[in-house]
């Protein structure tokens, strides 16, 4: 996977969900390309923080209106999520692959516990994220104007994001109830 498809497709699918994201925190050991495109988003107030359950525990309650992750999937460490997020805020989380349906169910049924839309999106090359949203549903309240004026991108546009949440049938089928859409 070319890591520019995967940067911009972690970091503008929520960015250009949100109404207006202005703090955003990323969770993740190698953050490099993750902040440069948060960067391309005017006014945002960005905090970087290592994959360390000890670390996103010291950060403040309803601080951050979009959080990117690259660590794990435990019970724990989403309830610190929730708390740290805005009560509209937005979450995506790399995942295992689609293929393996029952780590995804679990992950899918403990992020259920905190927000009302839970869908995975495709990056690229079948790699997907999965995008958690306590408000603002990914392809109903996408910000169009933004997402299209973002400078300088090599993939993401105002296109490519609502057909990164298009699923065939026997996703749909596997997942049915599961996500929440």
């Amino acid at each position: 996977m070319r890591d520019f498809i995967y940067a911009e497709m972690m970091v503008h699918v929520p960015m250009c969900t949100s109404k207006e994201a202005k703090d955003v925190l990323i969770i993740s050991d190698k953050a490099e390309l993750l902040m440069a495109e948060v960067a391309r988003h005017k006014g945002t107030n960005l905090k970087v923080v290592g994959c360390s359950l000890n670390e996103i525990s010291s950060l403040g309650d309803a601080a951050y209106d979009v959080i990117i992750s690259e660590m794990g999937d435990d019970a724990a460490f989403f309830s610190q999520i929730n708390r740290i997020l805005k009560k509209d805020g937005q979450f995506v989380t790399t995942h295992p692959s689609l293929d393996n349906v029952e780590a995804n169910k679990n992950i899918m049924k403990t992020l259920g516990k905190y927000f009302k839309i839970i869908m995975p999106y495709r990056i690229t090359n079948g790699a997907t994220a999965l995008l958690a949203s306590k408000e603002y549903h990914p392809t109903a309240d996408i910000n169009l104007q933004r997402a299209d004026m973002i400078d300088g991108l090599s993939y993401y546009n105002c296109d490519i994001h609502p057909a990164a949440f298009a699923m065939g049938n026997y996703i749909r089928k596997e997942y049915l109830g599961i996500i929440k859409n």
